[in-house]
């Protein structure tokens, strides 16, 4: 469950990238509720991976080292995780 939701948070930070062509022809990206998470690609496919890459690491690191993490898409990542009793399943 925790891997569907992770990927769903992605999705919709993806879902809030903005991208900018650069004077060189090249591409940036950001995800403006993530603090730091910045990309660069030679074209904007290229961009969007990187940015979907660095996402993920910030997401990972973030989640590791206990950061507080956007709420995006009504997904709030920093609660802790429910254990159910084996009496549940």
């Amino acid at each position: 469950m925790a891997f569907l939701i992770l990927t769903e948070y992605i999705e919709q930070g993806m879902a809030q990238a903005v991208y900018d062509k650069l004077e060189d022809g090249t591409f940036a990206g950001r995800i403006p509720l993530c603090p730091g998470v910045v990309a660069f690609g030679n074209t904007l496919r290229e961009c969007e991976r990187e940015l979907r890459s660095t996402l993920e690491e910030w997401i990972l690191l973030g989640l590791k080292l206990k950061h507080p993490l956007p709420v995006i898409g009504n997904i709030d990542l920093n609660q802790e995780p429910r254990h159910d009793s084996l009496g549940a399943l």
